[in-house]
């Protein structure tokens, strides 16, 4: 079963282009984000107020499961396995889940602010400057994140995971989102 999480869509059967699929949902989210802080000092119109909206809730709501998906999922699975192939994208990964750290502490900044403007309208000066500089920082780092999971790590897990790991990997992210069949 597809879902659209991006403007390709890929199934549960093929985690890894899932992930990917994934990341250009971010990046979209992240361009939202970009284009309030531009106006986050003035009274946001609906349109604005609306982006804000709904990329505060894809991070706090979404996002949280792409990181299980990768840390509790594949991860583990790339860790176990003894191959050159693997050291490369082996090397990447306490870098990304460092990574995941320092977003989710971001997050929880631009989260707060970006609810304080929905409710106020606006920010002050000294919190739309911290709203631009956490926005500015998220962007710089999924920047780099996101071309060493799609370049180094996707492509080598989707050449040396089993077709039983990748059903598992498959099956624990539908679960996480509640789908099922």
């Amino acid at each position: 079963m597809p879902v659209q999480i991006g403007a390709k869509t890929h199934g549960f059967s093929q985690p890894t282009e899932l992930l990917s699929d994934c990341h250009r949902r971010i990046e979209m989210f992240l361009g939202s984000f970009a284009r309030v802080a531009e106006i986050v000092d003035k009274p946001l119109d609906r349109e604005a107020a609306s982006a804000l909206e709904v990329a505060l809730r894809y991070f706090r709501e979404a996002a949280p499961k792409h990181t299980a998906d990768e840390e509790e999922s594949l991860f583990p699975r790339l860790r176990r396995l003894q191959s050159p192939e693997v050291e490369t994208a082996l090397a990447t990964l306490d870098a990304l889940e460092l990574d995941h750290r320092r977003t989710d502490s971001l997050h929880a900044e631009v989260d707060s602010l970006g609810r304080r403007c929905l409710e106020q309208g606006h920010l002050s000066d000294s919190d739309s400057q911290r709203f631009r500089e956490a926005v500015a920082d998220l962007i710089s780092t999924y920047k780099e994140h996101i071309r060493i999971e799609d370049e180094v790590v996707f492509p080598v897990a989707g050449k040396v995971l089993a077709q039983t790991e990748k059903t598992a990997i498959a099956e624990e992210m539908a679960k996480r989102r509640n789908v099922t069949g």
